[in-house]
């Protein structure tokens, strides 16, 4: 009986490794060469400008209002309540600036996710049909450095190239 179990353990795995076919792609060098992304990274990186250039006006003007504070305080102009109700002021839009900050990193994440998901989609469906294609049943992502070794005839890079229609 344990013989059995054994043999039919020994198929089933046999069944599972060697009937199957596996190849690997890097998926950086394919999207590093699609006009889309080099697109959609000029977007992001103009749009990631235009919100450092809003935050950097907002700092100036909050340490404007600081420098306006301090020189009122050392010419005599405020009482220390006074001092204080505005130090107070400065400090909320301290808060706000940071807030500010936050938000335009989630904004800009927020635009990446939106104009390269679409790309990726793309990549993915031709990485499907090549797979169908050929006849894959896996195909590894190089680019991940999850591969410690493959032989470069399993590279099908230039297949999913051809596919987007790229060189």
């Amino acid at each position: 009986m344990k013989k059995i179990v054994t043999l039919v353990a020994f198929m089933v795995l046999a069944n599972i490794t060697f009937g199957q076919k596996f190849a690997y792609i890097n998926s950086q060098a394919i999207l590093g060469n699609l006009p889309e992304v080099k697109q959609a990274n000029a977007n992001i990186e103009t749009f990631r400008n235009q919100l450092i250039s809003l935050g950097q006006k907002k700092l100036e003007a909050l340490q404007k209002k600081y420098q306006d504070l301090d020189q009122k305080q050392k010419k005599g102009l405020l009482s220390p309540k006074q001092i204080e109700v505005e130090a107070q002021k400065l400090k909320v839009d301290e808060e706000k600036l940071n807030k500010f900050d936050q938000e335009s990193q989630q904004r800009i994440m927020e635009k990446s996710e939106e104009l390269l998901k679409p790309i990726r989609d793309k990549v993915q469906k031709a990485i499907d049909a090549v797979a169908t294609e050929n006849g894959y049943e896996f195909i590894f992502d190089a680019s991940m450095g999850f591969i410690l070794y493959a032989d470069k005839n399993t590279d099908i890079s230039d297949k999913v190239k051809a596919k987007l229609g790229i060189k």
